[in-house]
Protein backbone atom coordinates (compact mmCIF):
# COMPACT_ATOMS: atom_id res chain seq x y z
CA UNK A 1 0.00 0.00 0.00
CA UNK A 2 2.90 2.38 0.79
CA UNK A 3 4.66 1.63 -2.66
CA UNK A 4 1.60 3.10 -4.68
CA UNK A 5 0.78 6.42 -1.97
CA UNK A 6 3.66 8.13 -3.38
CA UNK A 7 3.18 7.94 -7.36
CA UNK A 8 -0.62 8.68 -6.26
CA UNK A 9 0.78 11.70 -4.78
CA UNK A 10 2.87 12.00 -7.32
CA UNK A 11 0.31 12.09 -10.11
CA UNK A 12 -2.22 14.11 -8.25
CA UNK A 13 0.38 17.09 -8.03
CA UNK A 14 1.15 16.48 -11.75
CA UNK A 15 -2.19 16.67 -12.73
CA UNK A 16 -2.64 19.58 -10.51
CA UNK A 17 0.91 21.46 -12.24
CA UNK A 18 -1.16 20.40 -15.65
CA UNK A 19 -4.53 21.94 -14.56
CA UNK A 20 -2.86 24.97 -14.06
CA UNK A 21 -1.18 25.17 -16.56
CA UNK A 22 -3.43 24.93 -19.18
CA UNK A 23 -5.89 27.65 -17.17
CA UNK A 24 -2.65 29.80 -17.24
CA UNK A 25 -2.23 29.43 -21.20
CA UNK A 26 -5.96 30.21 -21.49
CA UNK A 27 -5.68 32.64 -19.47
CA UNK A 28 -2.68 34.55 -22.07
CA UNK A 29 -4.94 33.67 -24.61
CA UNK A 30 -8.32 35.52 -23.69
CA UNK A 31 -6.12 38.35 -22.37
CA UNK A 32 -4.39 38.63 -25.96
CA UNK A 33 -7.81 38.16 -27.88
CA UNK A 34 -9.27 41.06 -25.42
CA UNK A 35 -6.30 43.07 -26.17
CA UNK A 36 -6.81 42.52 -30.31
CA UNK A 37 -10.26 43.41 -29.66
CA UNK A 38 -10.11 46.32 -27.98
CA UNK A 39 -6.93 47.74 -30.62
CA UNK A 40 -8.72 51.01 -32.23
CA UNK A 41 -9.69 49.93 -36.23
CA UNK A 42 -8.98 51.97 -39.21
CA UNK A 43 -12.10 53.67 -40.25
CA UNK A 44 -12.90 53.10 -44.13
CA UNK A 45 -15.94 54.69 -44.49
CA UNK A 46 -16.86 55.89 -48.00
CA UNK A 47 -18.86 58.41 -47.10
CA UNK A 48 -15.86 60.57 -45.38
CA UNK A 49 -13.60 60.31 -48.10
CA UNK A 50 -12.22 62.67 -49.67
CA UNK A 51 -13.29 61.25 -52.84
CA UNK A 52 -16.76 60.71 -51.76
CA UNK A 53 -17.98 64.48 -51.94
CA UNK A 54 -19.16 64.12 -55.49
CA UNK A 55 -19.28 61.41 -57.84
CA UNK A 56 -20.21 60.22 -61.77
CA UNK A 57 -23.02 62.44 -62.28
CA UNK A 58 -21.72 65.46 -60.47
CA UNK A 59 -18.63 65.14 -63.16
CA UNK A 60 -20.84 64.39 -66.15
CA UNK A 61 -23.03 67.78 -65.22
CA UNK A 62 -19.97 69.74 -65.42
CA UNK A 63 -18.05 68.06 -67.96
CA UNK A 64 -21.34 68.58 -70.33
CA UNK A 65 -23.09 72.00 -69.02
CA UNK A 66 -19.81 73.39 -69.67
CA UNK A 67 -19.85 73.44 -73.22
CA UNK A 68 -23.78 73.89 -73.76
CA UNK A 69 -23.41 77.05 -72.01
CA UNK A 70 -20.50 78.14 -74.06
CA UNK A 71 -22.78 77.39 -77.27
CA UNK A 72 -25.41 79.99 -75.35
CA UNK A 73 -23.02 82.36 -74.73
CA UNK A 74 -21.77 82.47 -78.90
CA UNK A 75 -25.31 82.62 -79.50
CA UNK A 76 -25.46 85.46 -77.11
CA UNK A 77 -23.20 87.35 -78.20
CA UNK A 78 -24.40 87.70 -82.00
CA UNK A 79 -27.39 89.14 -80.54
CA UNK A 80 -25.34 92.35 -79.92
CA UNK A 81 -25.12 93.11 -83.57
CA UNK A 82 -27.24 91.62 -85.27
CA UNK A 83 -31.04 91.46 -83.07
CA UNK A 84 -33.58 94.25 -84.29
CA UNK A 85 -35.51 94.22 -81.02
CA UNK A 86 -33.87 95.50 -77.68
CA UNK A 87 -35.87 92.97 -75.49
CA UNK A 88 -33.90 90.25 -77.24
CA UNK A 89 -30.32 92.16 -76.74
CA UNK A 90 -31.37 92.62 -72.96
CA UNK A 91 -32.39 88.78 -73.03
CA UNK A 92 -28.49 88.17 -74.33
CA UNK A 93 -26.80 89.80 -72.14
CA UNK A 94 -28.59 88.43 -69.01
CA UNK A 95 -27.85 84.85 -70.62
CA UNK A 96 -24.15 86.23 -70.84
CA UNK A 97 -24.21 87.66 -67.02
CA UNK A 98 -25.84 84.48 -65.94
CA UNK A 99 -23.64 81.35 -67.68
CA UNK A 100 -20.44 82.81 -67.98
CA UNK A 101 -19.70 83.07 -64.20
CA UNK A 102 -21.29 79.03 -64.20
CA UNK A 103 -18.88 78.09 -66.73
CA UNK A 104 -15.79 79.23 -64.54
CA UNK A 105 -17.36 77.34 -61.43
CA UNK A 106 -17.90 74.22 -62.86
CA UNK A 107 -14.44 74.32 -64.18
CA UNK A 108 -12.61 74.62 -60.95
CA UNK A 109 -14.92 72.06 -59.49
CA UNK A 110 -13.37 69.62 -62.38
CA UNK A 111 -9.92 70.50 -61.77
CA UNK A 112 -10.54 70.48 -57.91
CA UNK A 113 -11.57 66.98 -58.76
CA UNK A 114 -8.64 66.00 -61.15
CA UNK A 115 -10.57 66.08 -64.30
CA UNK A 116 -9.49 67.82 -67.23
CA UNK A 117 -12.53 70.26 -68.29
CA UNK A 118 -13.92 69.99 -71.88
CA UNK A 119 -12.08 72.50 -74.57
CA UNK A 120 -8.47 72.88 -72.47
CA UNK A 121 -5.57 71.61 -73.63
CA UNK A 122 -6.96 70.64 -76.76
CA UNK A 123 -9.80 68.37 -75.82
CA UNK A 124 -12.90 68.82 -78.06
CA UNK A 125 -16.16 69.56 -77.62
CA UNK A 126 -18.67 68.53 -80.12
CA UNK A 127 -22.01 70.21 -80.61
CA UNK A 128 -23.94 67.32 -81.76
CA UNK A 129 -22.99 65.11 -78.37
CA UNK A 130 -26.10 63.51 -77.60
CA UNK A 131 -24.99 63.15 -74.52
CA UNK A 132 -25.70 67.10 -74.62
CA UNK A 133 -29.71 68.14 -74.84
CA UNK A 134 -30.74 71.12 -77.00
CA UNK A 135 -27.39 71.59 -79.04
CA UNK A 136 -27.02 73.31 -81.95
CA UNK A 137 -25.65 71.72 -84.72
CA UNK A 138 -22.65 74.17 -87.09
CA UNK A 139 -24.64 74.35 -89.62
CA UNK A 140 -27.49 75.76 -87.02
CA UNK A 141 -24.80 78.14 -85.54
CA UNK A 142 -23.61 79.13 -89.24
CA UNK A 143 -27.40 80.28 -90.14
CA UNK A 144 -28.34 81.90 -87.39
CA UNK A 145 -24.76 83.95 -87.91
CA UNK A 146 -26.20 84.88 -91.18
CA UNK A 147 -29.25 86.28 -89.94
CA UNK A 148 -30.10 89.67 -89.06
CA UNK A 149 -33.34 91.94 -87.56
CA UNK A 150 -36.47 90.37 -87.07
CA UNK A 151 -35.36 86.77 -88.97
CA UNK A 152 -32.51 86.72 -86.76
CA UNK A 153 -34.44 87.42 -83.37
CA UNK A 154 -37.35 84.72 -84.05
CA UNK A 155 -34.38 82.38 -85.37
CA UNK A 156 -32.15 83.06 -81.71
CA UNK A 157 -35.62 82.64 -79.62
CA UNK A 158 -36.77 79.27 -80.87
CA UNK A 159 -33.12 78.05 -80.81
CA UNK A 160 -32.29 79.65 -77.19
CA UNK A 161 -35.83 77.98 -76.36
CA UNK A 162 -34.78 74.16 -77.47
CA UNK A 163 -31.10 75.08 -76.09
CA UNK A 164 -32.86 75.58 -72.67
CA UNK A 165 -35.05 73.14 -72.42
CA UNK A 166 -31.82 71.09 -72.86
CA UNK A 167 -30.59 72.55 -70.11
CA UNK A 168 -32.96 72.27 -67.81
CA UNK A 169 -32.87 68.33 -68.90
CA UNK A 170 -29.19 67.94 -67.67
CA UNK A 171 -29.96 69.91 -64.79
CA UNK A 172 -32.94 67.92 -63.71
CA UNK A 173 -30.56 64.89 -64.03
CA UNK A 174 -28.14 66.50 -61.99
CA UNK A 175 -30.70 66.80 -59.04
CA UNK A 176 -31.76 62.86 -59.29
CA UNK A 177 -28.60 61.67 -59.17
CA UNK A 178 -25.61 63.87 -58.29
CA UNK A 179 -24.53 64.00 -54.39
CA UNK A 180 -22.04 67.14 -54.57
CA UNK A 181 -24.17 69.89 -52.79
CA UNK A 182 -23.00 72.81 -54.86
CA UNK A 183 -23.39 71.07 -58.58
CA UNK A 184 -27.19 70.36 -57.18
CA UNK A 185 -27.91 73.83 -55.95
CA UNK A 186 -26.30 75.23 -59.71
CA UNK A 187 -28.92 72.94 -61.36
CA UNK A 188 -31.90 73.92 -59.38
CA UNK A 189 -30.84 77.61 -60.03
CA UNK A 190 -30.78 76.53 -64.33
CA UNK A 191 -34.00 75.37 -63.89
CA UNK A 192 -35.34 78.27 -62.53
CA UNK A 193 -33.81 80.62 -64.61
CA UNK A 194 -34.21 79.00 -67.81
CA UNK A 195 -37.82 78.09 -67.05
CA UNK A 196 -38.37 81.59 -66.53
CA UNK A 197 -36.34 82.76 -69.37
CA UNK A 198 -38.37 80.35 -72.09
CA UNK A 199 -41.75 82.18 -71.01
CA UNK A 200 -40.28 85.35 -71.55
CA UNK A 201 -38.90 84.09 -75.19
CA UNK A 202 -42.12 82.25 -75.92
CA UNK A 203 -43.86 85.86 -75.42
CA UNK A 204 -41.57 87.37 -77.69
CA UNK A 205 -42.41 85.03 -80.58
CA UNK A 206 -45.55 85.77 -80.29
Amino acid sequence: MKRFAVPAALLSAGLLVSACGSTDTATRDMSSTSSMSAMPTESQDPATSPAADHNDRDIWFAQMMIPHHRQALEMAKLAEGRAAGSKVKELAKQIEAAQDPEIQMMTGWLESWGVQAPGEDGMPMDHTDHGMPGMMSGEDMKKLEGLKGAAFDKAFLTMMIQHHEGAITMAKEEQGAGIYEPATQMAGSIITSQSAEISTMRKLLK
